[in-house]
C-alpha cells in the first residue's frame, strides 16, 4: 500500500513537472519567437480551386456552363476599407461577372464569375478569399428532467426562469407558428414574433434579375440605413404564412429550444418555453439552401437584434467548408454576430463515424469550427431522466477542426481547434411536428416511425414526433442560453460559453474531442449566471472593466462546483476552452474578469483577432432598429493586451503525448483530466498571459499537423479526402440516413441510435 502511494505521488509530481516544462516552453515561445500569422494564400478555396484548374468539373449548385464558358457562383471576402467595395464590384462586372449582394457582418459579395477569371479576382489586393456558394442543409418533459432545467423553474428565492423576453433566432427551414407548442400567454397569439424568408436572397431570384446573367450589379441599392434595404426586407416578411415549414426540421428545432407542451399524451416542453422566437427561413422544403442565404439571414438578425432583443442565434446547419475559420465566410459572419453581443449556437455535425462504422475524428463542419461559437455535440439519454447512463452518440462529430490555411512561408497549416465545446441530448428528442393543411411534413412522411409512438392527434396542431442529431442537441443549448440571459442579461457570448463548459458534467469513457467539456448542466449554468454581476457586457462596451476585476455580484459567493439532478450528485468539469487549443481551469475563470470574455476578441491557436463594430447613431424612421444598430464590421490582428490573469491554470503538458491506444493527450478520459486538475495538477500562470508584439502561446492540447491515426480511426482533413478529391457538394450536416459513396462517410438517420 505504501509503495503504491509513493508511486501515485511520484506520478502526480511528474505530471506537474511535465506541465510546468510544457508551459515554460510555451512562454519561451511567447517571449522570443514570432507566432505564425495567417496569410490567406492561395486565396481560392480548395474545392473551387479544383474546378478552376479543371480537376473537378462535377455537377454542383454553384457552377454552370453558359454557351462554351463555365461560370461559378461564389462569395468574395474583401479587406477593403471602402464599405461599399465599389472598385471590387466594378471589376467583377467588367470581367463578365455579376454582383448580387453585399453583406454587413462580413465584408463580402455574393457574385457570379466566369471560371477563367476567378484567379484574377482572387489576386487583387482587396480580396481575402473566394469561396464557392456551397449548399447548406439542416444537420438533420424528459428533456427538462435530464438537463436539470426543471430545477431552475422555481428555485427557492429566485424568479421563475422560462426565457421570457429573450429572443432566439432560428435559421432553418421555417417554424410552424400555428402549432400549439408556440402559443403565447395570450392564447390568441403565438410566440413567433417575426418571420422572414431569406431563401435566394444572396442570389438573383429575390433581387428581380435573371439568374446566371453576366454584367449586372444590384448590390449597390442594398445599404444599411437605406430605404431601399428596408423595402427589400419588407418583401421578405413571412409573418402569418399558413404553411411556413413543409419540411419539419425548423419547427422541431424551435420547439426543443422554446416549445410548450401541447399534447396530453406526453410532456414535450422545451428548455425556454416563454422565449420569443424569430423565424429566419434559409432552407427550402427539402432542407436545402445556400451559404449566401445563411449569411443574409445572419445579417438580418444582427440588424434587427436590438429592436427584437435577439440574444441567441441557433444554427442547426452547416456547409462542407475546407477552409480555415479565418477565411470561411460563415465563420466570419458568426464572429461578427458574436462581437455584436449575440450568442451563436451551432450543431457540431453528424459525421462521427465513417461508412464502415469506424470512429472519425476531425469531422466538425463550418461554422462549428469557429472559436467564437458554442459548438454542440450529441449525447444519448437512453430514454431515461437519469444522467448516469448517458453517453456520446457515435454519430456526433469529433474534433479537432481541420480547416487549412497557408502561412507566410508558404506552409500548409491546419486550424486544430478543440471542438465540440460540450454535448447535449440529441437522440430521439420529442418535439413539435409541423403539418401542411393537416398533412404530415416531409421528414415525417419519409420516416413515419418517428410519429407512431405518439399517436395521431385529432388536432394536427398538437402532433409530436422525435428527431435525432446534433442539430437537435444545439437548440437544447440555445434554450439554456436564453434562461441564462433571463437570469443575467449582462453576460457576453464568450462568458456564456465559459459558464456552460465550467458547469458541464464529464461523461465517463469519453475524451475532449468527443464530448468537449462534458454534458450540458442547465441547473449549474443558471446558478453560475445568477451569481455574477449583471453589468459585465455594458462595462466591456464602455471600457470600464479591467483584467482581474471581480465578476461576482455584491453579496454573492461562488457556487459549489457540483449539482444534484434526479437525486444523483456529480462534480462539474471546471474547465474552459480558450485559444483554440488551450484547456484552462481555476476559480478565477468565473470570479475574475478575463479579457477573453470580451466578445470582440477571438483567440485562435496561432493568432488573436479583434473585431471592430461600427454602430449607427440613429436609424431612418421606421427602419430596422434604432441608434446602436451595427452598420459595419472590420477584423484585424489584436494589439498588445492581457489575455489571461494570474491564477488561471493551464492543462498544457498535463495529459502527455497524443495516443489513441494509450488514451493520453487529447484522448485522455475527460473525468481523469478534470480529476487531475481538481487535485491541483497543471500549471498556474503566475503572471497571467499577455499578448505582446503579435506573439501568441502555441502550447496546447492539439493533434499535431503530422499526426497520422493508424489505430483503426479516421482523421478527416476538413472535408477533403485526398489531393484534388473533394466531398460532393451536398455532403453536409444532415439526417438523411444516406451514404455518400465518394466520401466513405455515414450520415445519421433521423431515427438516431
Amino acid at each position: 500500500m505504501f509503495n503504491s502511494f509513493v508511486v501515485l505521488i511520484e506520478r502526480r509530481a511528474w505530471r506537474r513537472l511535465a506541465g510546468r516544462l510544457a508551459l515554460a516552453l510555451g512562454m519561451a515561445a511567447l517571449a522570443g519567437s514570432l507566432g505564425a500569422k495567417p496569410v490567406p494564400q492561395p486565396k481560392v478555396a480548395p474545392d473551387l480551386k479544383a474546378v478552376v484548374e479543371g480537376k473537378n468539373s462535377g455537377k454542383s449548385n454553384w457552377q454552370k456552363d453558359i454557351g462554351s464558358r463555365r461560370y461559378i457562383k461564389a462569395l468574395v471576402v474583401s479587406n477593403s476599407r471602402d464599405p461599399e467595395l465599389s472598385d471590387l464590384r466594378a471589376r467583377i462586372v467588367a470581367v463578365g461577372g455579376s454582383v448580387y449582394y453585399r453583406y454587413l457582418t462580413v465584408p463580402a459579395l455574393s457574385v457570379m464569375l466566369p471560371v477563367d477569371r476567378v484567379n484574377e479576382i482572387a489576386q487583387r489586393a482587396d480580396v481575402d478569399s473566394v469561396s464557392p456558394n456551397r449548399i447548406a442543409r439542416k444537420t438533420g418533459s424528459l428533456l427538462e428532467a435530464t438537463t436539470g432545467t426543471a430545477l431552475t423553474r422555481n428555485a427557492l428565492g429566485s424568479p421563475r426562469l422560462d426565457g421570457s423576453g429573450v429572443g432566439i433566432a432560428i435559421l432553418d427551414s421555417g417554424i410552424g407558428w400555428n402549432h400549439a407548442g408556440f402559443v403565447a400567454s395570450d392564447p390568441k397569439k403565438h410566440r413567433v414574433i417575426r418571420a422572414v424568408d431569406m431563401q435566394r436572397v444572396g442570389d438573383a431570384k429575390s433581387l428581380g434579375v435573371k439568374d446566371w446573367t453576366p454584367g449586372i450589379d444590384v448590390s449597390q441599392s442594398l445599404r444599411v440605413n437605406d430605404r431601399a434595404l428596408t423595402d427589400f426586407f419588407k418583401k421578405l416578411a413571412a409573418d402569418g404564412e399558413n404553411e411556413p415549414d413543409p419540411y419539419g426540421h425548423g419547427t422541431h428545432v424551435a420547439s426543443v429550444a422554446a416549445g410548450r407542451s401541447a399534447s396530453d399524451k406526453l410532456d414535450s416542453t422545451g428548455i425556454a418555453p416563454a422565449a420569443n422566437l424569430i423565424d429566419v427561413k434559409v432552407l427550402d422544403d427539402n432542407g436545402m439552401g445556400q451559404v449566401s442565404d445563411v449569411l443574409a439571414g445572419i445579417d438580418w438578425v444582427v440588424m434587427n437584434a436590438k429592436a427584437l432583443n435577439i440574444r441567441v442565434i441557433n444554427l442547426s446547419l452547416a456547409a462542407d467548408s475546407t477552409e480555415s475559420y479565418l477565411t470561411d465566410p460563415l465563420c466570419r459572419a458568426v464572429r461578427a454576430a458574436a462581437a455584436a453581443g449575440i450568442t451563436v449556437v451551432v450543431a457540431a455535425g453528424n459525421f462521427g463515424q465513417d461508412a464502415f462504422g469506424r470512429e472519425r475524428y476531425g469531422s466538425i463542419g463550418a461554422p462549428g469550427n469557429d472559436p467564437s461559437v458554442i459548438t454542440v455535440g450529441s449525447s444519448h439519454m437512453r430514454g431515461t431522466a437519469a444522467r448516469g447512463d448517458d453517453s456520446v452518440n457515435m454519430f456526433s462529430s469529433r474534433g479537432p477542426t481541420r480547416g487549412t490555411w497557408v502561412d507566410a512561408d508558404g506552409l500548409r497549416r491546419i486550424d486544430n481547434v478543440l471542438k465540440p465545446d460540450l454535448v447535449a441530448p440529441g437522440n430521439k428528442v420529442v418535439g413539435a411536428m409541423s403539418t401542411l393543411k393537416g398533412r404530415w411534413n416531409q421528414l415525417a412522411l419519409s420516416n413515419p416511425e418517428l410519429v407512431q409512438p405518439y399517436g395521431t392527434e385529432r388536432d394536427t396542431r398538437q402532433q409530436l414526433f422525435n428527431l435525432s442529431g446534433t442539430s437537435i442537441a444545439a437548440p437544447v443549448v440555445s434554450g439554456t442560453v436564453a434562461l441564462m440571459l433571463q437570469a443575467n442579461p449582462g453576460l457576453t457570448p464568450p462568458l456564456i460559453k465559459a459558464l456552460l463548459q465550467y458547469s458541464a458534467q464529464p461523461l465517463p469513457d469519453a475524451n475532449l474531442l468527443q464530448q468537449g467539456a462534458g454534458l450540458l448542466n442547465v441547473e449549474g449554468a443558471v446558478r453560475l449566471a445568477r451569481a455574477l454581476r449583471s453589468d459585465i457586457a455594458g462595462a466591456i462596451e464602455r471600457g470600464e472593466i479591467g483584467p482581474g476585476a471581480a465578476l461576482l455580484a455584491a453579496g454573492q459567493a461562488l457556487p459549489a462546483p457540483e449539482s444534484t439532478i434526479n437525486g444523483v450528485r456529480f462534480n462539474w468539469s471546471q474547465i474552459v476552452y480558450a485559444g483554440g487549443n488551450q484547456v484552462l481551469a481555476g476559480t478565477q475563470l468565473v470570479t475574475r474578469f478575463q479579457p477573453i470574455f470580451d466578445p470582440r476578441l477571438v483567440w485562435g491557436p496561432d493568432n488573436v483577432r479583434r473585431t471592430t463594430v461600427v454602430r449607427s447613431s440613429g436609424g431612418l424612421q421606421g427602419l430596422l432598429g434604432s441608434a446602436g444598430m451595427p452598420t459595419g464590421f472590420s477584423e484585424a490582428d489584436a494589439g498588445n493586451q492581457v489575455l489571461l490573469t494570474p491564477g488561471v491554470r493551464s492543462a498544457a503538458g498535463l495529459a502527455g503525448r497524443n495516443s489513441v491506444l494509450g488514451r493520453t493527450g487529447v484522448f485522455t478520459s475527460l473525468p481523469q483530466l478534470t480529476a487531475w486538475l481538481r487535485d491541483g495538477a497543471g500549471v498556474t500562470l503566475g503572471q497571467g498571459l499577455v499578448l505582446s508584439e503579435g506573439l501568441v502561446l502555441s502550447e496546447g492540447l492539439v493533434l499535431s499537423e503530422g499526426l497520422v491515426l493508424s489505430e483503426g480511426l479516421v482523421l478527416s482533413e476538413g472535408l477533403v479526402l485526398s489531393e484534388g478529391l473533394v466531398m460532393s457538394e451536398g455532403l453536409v450536416l444532415s439526417e438523411s440516413g444516406q451514404i455518400d459513396a465518394a466520401s466513405t462517410t455515414r450520415e445519421v438517420s433521423p431515427r438516431g441510435e
